[in-house]
Parts: structure tokens; sequence; C-alpha cells
């Protein structure tokens, strides 16, 4: 009985220390690049109100926005060694994959994709955090009915990255929050960057307020 224990508490410390696994904080001033698609350009809102203008005023970093509207994961592999080289950031924020959904590209190609954006991330000696994006269609999106694609939660576990689950899908379900069925409007913006600091300080990359 007294192996079986010991060997119960060696799994559970093992299973417990990717839950805990903690980055390195990042110090006010600091490079992030926040990468995606018109959600992390800020459409649907008035210049300003996008969620990487709101983050920087939280954690004090210098967030540079490399949002592109209509761009899907497929296309941004072509831009993502530029923006790096570009912004030399310490962290990227991933958020990208709706506009490859409303295309309707099979889920695991899409998920490909955000694999080789992460790992060109990695390879340039940055953190990545990535956002989970509802598997958008117009329907869903009118019907208030968005849960995360799966593909997020499944990659972050592969690839052992901070997820930023249900923030998006939870405004994209809320019509207050939205500017149109597939665009958070300024409040919205403001709920997605509050859940993406709060995940980073889960993952130590941000201090507590």
């Amino acid at each position: 009985m007294s192996r079986l224990r010991l060997l119960l508490f060696a799994i559970l410390l093992l299973a417990g220390c990717h839950d805990s696994a903690r980055l390195a904080l990042l110090p006010p001033g600091s490079q992030v690049l926040a990468f995606g698609d018109s959600i992390t350009f800020g459409s649907g809102a008035a210049p300003g109100e996008d969620y990487p203008v709101r983050l920087a005023a939280i954690s004090g970093w210098q967030v540079h926005n490399a949002g592109i509207p209509g761009d899907t994961a497929d296309a941004a592999q072509a831009r993502i060694h530029a923006s790096l080289a570009q912004t030399r950031p310490a962290l990227v924020i991933v958020e990208i994959g709706g506009n490859d959904f409303l295309r309707r590209r099979p889920e695991a190609a899409v998920k490909d994709d955000l694999r080789a954006i992460v790992r060109a991330i990695r390879q340039s000696g940055s953190q990545v955090v990535l956002v989970a994006v509802p598997r958008l269609s117009l329907l869903g999106a009118a019907s208030g009915r968005l849960p995360d694609s799966a593909i997020y939660a499944e990659l972050a576990k592969e690839e052992r990255l901070p997820l930023v689950e249900g923030v998006l899908a939870a405004i994209l379900s809320d019509p207050t929050l939205k500017a149109d069925p597939i665009h958070p409007n300024a409040g919205g913006y403001h709920k997605l960057a509050d859940g993406i600091a709060e995940q980073l300080r889960r993952s130590g990359l941000l201090n507590k307020p």
C-alpha cells in the first residue's frame, strides 16, 4: 500500500509541474508583440481602444500591434519572421484562426499553421502565449453559442504554452460586447485585455496589481 501511495504522489507531483510551470517575469518597458488578425488590430472600436493598447496600460510594456484584418493562420506564417525581426519581442501573444474558420478550413490544418507560428516564435527566443479563438460562424455568433475551438487547448498542451481560454468566446457570445457578429466593441476589447492580463499573471509573466 505504501508503494502505491508513493506512486500516486509522484504522478500528482509530475502533473502539477505542468500546471504550475511559470515563465520569466517581464519588467515594465519590455517589448511585446500582439500578433493576429482583425481582433488584435481592433476592428469594431475606435483607434486606441484595441486590446494591445489596454494591455500596455495594465502592464507598462511596449506592446506592438501586429494585427491585420482578414489575416489567416495560413497566411500569417509568411509574416511572423519579419514581425519578430522588427520588434525583437520578449513575448508574443498569438490570436489568430477566426478567418480560417470562416473560410471553412479544416481545424487540423489551422492547428498545423498555429504550431508553425509558435515554433518560429520560440526559435527566435521569445516566449509565447496563445489566445483561444472560437470556431467562428455568422450563425454561431448570432445565436450566442461560441465555444473555443478545441485545437487551441490541444496545441497549448502539446507545446506547453500558457492559454487564454474562454475569454474571446464569452465576449463574442455577449451582444453588449460586440460591434458586429465577429468583432468586439470597445468594452469587449477592454475585457479581452483584462482576460489576457489575468492569464499572464498566472503564468508569472506579469506582476499582480
